[in-house]
């Protein structure tokens, strides 16, 4: 889930930037040390947006830079359990397929891809299901939910977030259009059905004649 959220932060200034303005070194600064990083309390800083205050700049001997502390709205990715999302597939292998979601990649193991059986196509880097002859491959448009969640503050990249697709209206977007679509009808649908010979009513004549004769 993104979120708007408000941080406070000490950034260098380094002395390349002192003749800039203040707020703009500052905001540039702030970009480069946080955007891309990856937080347990708050998720993956996506991007500072805006300095809403800078205080007084201060410095350290034997450093010819200027910190200053900040306060700033920044964008964020925080990865929920039992979240829907949707996003691209960037990459598939033999064991699922890697979904791009917002700044970090989620996986989609092929036990959670379908209730059928998954087999890889190595050479058009694809995965197939047996019955229905479906195919999942890179740029494919996937809505999951989130079941596991795994970040990692010091290799954002090698952050685990596991994602499934075996329930109801999750999956492919094409496959979901597909099944938002009316069945076509049979031929045989529309027809009046006949009657069973045994079913049909006896007349009244036949009713009245065996009772005469009785």
């Amino acid at each position: 889930m993104y979120k708007k959220m408000r941080l406070a932060d000490t950034v260098r200034i380094a002395p390349e930037l002192l003749g800039e303005p203040v707020e703009a070194a500052v905001k540039l600064a702030l970009r480069e040390k946080l955007e891309g990083l990856v937080d347990k309390r708050i998720g993956a800083i996506v991007a500072v947006k805006e300095i809403i205050e800078v205080g007084e700049g201060h410095i350290l001997a034997g450093d010819g830079g200027v910190y200053y502390d900040a306060i700033f709205d920044a964008l964020t990715f925080m990865p929920e359990l039992q979240e829907i999302i949707e996003g691209s597939v960037v990459e598939v292998v033999q064991f699922g397929v890697f979904l791009g979601i917002g700044p970090l990649d989620g996986l989609v193991h092929v036990s959670q891809l379908t209730d059928e059986f998954v087999s890889y196509d190595e050479k058009n880097s694809r995965l197939i299901t047996k019955e229905s002859g479906r195919s999942i491959t890179e740029g494919d448009h996937i809505r999951a939910r989130i079941i596991a969640v795994s970040l990692n503050e010091r290799e954002p990249r090698d952050s685990k977030i596991g994602l499934t697709m075996r329930q109801h209206t999750l999956g492919k977007l094409e496959w979901l259009e597909e099944a938002r679509k009316p069945k076509e009808e049979s031929p045989e649908k529309g027809k009046p059905k006949k009657k069973k010979k045994e079913d049909s009513p006896k007349s009244e004549n036949t009713e009245e004649k065996k009772t005469e004769g009785a």
